[in-house]
């Protein structure tokens, strides 16, 4: 990841910014989607693929590129909105949302959808997914970092822990999780639903370095991309949403 100056920062709010409003035009002409989880991910996902992450949109099957997973499915208007700004494909794709024979369905496909890594919508798989993805870049000697997008509701769910425990038995140090804990879930609060309180404490005893930050502070999320490419180990960025 290369520094930033303060330009680059005006540059990625503006892009956020544009990329919220295509997740309500898009949600609003489908009559349907989920924009909340969509709208709270905006800055990050824009500091991702506008700043952070390597990746081509002219070669989508770069082998060295970065990769993103989306865990929480579901919020995929977001990653959408990001890979037509970023122009993997045509921005026209956009009213298409979750329309029969549409590239955008309502959970992301890596088969419709250009510059999408993985499959995803079934809570609590993206983290496995992403760490079987870092493992291969080991392997197969390729040099590129995995990103994995997780809701805080999602973390109640097990598969999400055994995931963390073995990214720490392997050492994993190409691998980022980031849970946007923005306090919702679809039944109501996460507080309220299953409590994942402590959040940082939790990630901590699984071995993961833990940055906590406001995830719509564009500085924040910048300064933590770079903190965290030096940590050799898995990093959980927290994405707050107020406290």
């Amino acid at each position: 990841m290369r520094s930033y100056t303060l330009e680059d920062v005006k540059y990625l709010k503006q892009k956020a910014n544009d990329i919220r409003k295509d997740i309500i035009k898009m949600t609003h002409k489908a009559k349907a989607g989920h924009p909340g989880g969509s709208l709270s991910a905006a800055d990050i996902v824009s500091a991702l693929y506008f700043h952070v992450m390597k990746i081509d949109p002219k070669n989508p099957g770069w082998k060295e590129r970065d990769r993103f997973v989306l865990s929480k499915g579901h919020a995929c208007p977001v990653w959408y909105a990001a890979l037509a700004e970023k122009g993997y494909f045509d921005m026209d794709h956009l009213n298409t949302l979750r329309k029969f024979h549409s590239i955008l369905q309502g959970h992301p496909d890596m088969k419709k959808t250009p510059g999408v890594d993985m499959t995803s919508g079934s809570l609590g798989n993206g983290l496995s997914i992403g760490i079987g993805m870092a493992l291969a870049a080991k392997r197969n000697k390729l040099n590129y970092n995995v990103y994995v997008m997780l809701g805080d509701g999602e973390i109640q769910e097990g598969m999400v822990w055994e995931a963390a425990m073995s990214a720490a038995h392997y050492h994993i140090d190409n691998l980022i999780a980031i849970v946007d804990y923005n306090g919702l879930q679809v039944d109501g609060w996460t507080k309220d639903v299953m409590s994942i309180h402590p959040v940082v404490e939790k990630w901590e005893a699984f071995g993961w370095s833990v940055i906590e930050i406001d995830g719509h502070n564009m500085i924040e999320i910048l300064d933590a991309f770079q903190k965290a490419h030096k940590i050799k180990g898995p990093v959980a960025k927290g994405a707050y949403k107020g406290g």
